[in-house]
């Protein structure tokens, strides 16, 4: 019985190690990516923060894979900001589960631009 136990926990654990790296390698690529914004992770906490366009963006994670300081979880989008949106995006949203990224930890942010370039869908900007 014992061995069946050290299978799952060996399987989780493995599948814990493929997700981290390629978390890894999607931050290497954001971090040479030549149209990388912000300040490399230099600017004081609270100057910078990300702005995530909701309805552009997917909720696939890349920023929250990326990002060094813990700024983003990806939610679901709110019935009412839902309520907002066209009908192409309603559907687009739909589409993805009404996933969203959202920055809980935004005063955290750092500038380092790896979630504006990240970001397959284009939907995160830094602003001051």
């Amino acid at each position: 019985m014992s061995n069946v136990s050290t299978e799952s926990r060996g399987d989780a654990d493995g599948a814990r190690d493929e997700t981290h790296s390629a978390d890894a390698a999607k931050a290497r690529r954001a971090a040479r990516h030549p149209e990388r914004p912000g300040e490399k992770c230099r600017a004081p906490t609270g100057r910078f923060r990300p702005e995530v366009d909701v309805r552009r963006c997917e909720g696939k994670g890349d920023c929250v894979a990326v990002c060094p300081y813990d700024v983003f979880e990806v939610d679901r989008v709110s019935d009412e900001t839902f309520r907002t949106f066209s009908p192409l995006a309603k559907l687009k949203s739909w589409a993805h589960g009404r996933k969203t990224a959202s920055t809980p930890n935004a005063d955290a942010c750092r500038a380092c631009g790896l979630c504006v370039v990240a970001c397959p869908e284009r939907a995160i900007r830094l602003v001051q």
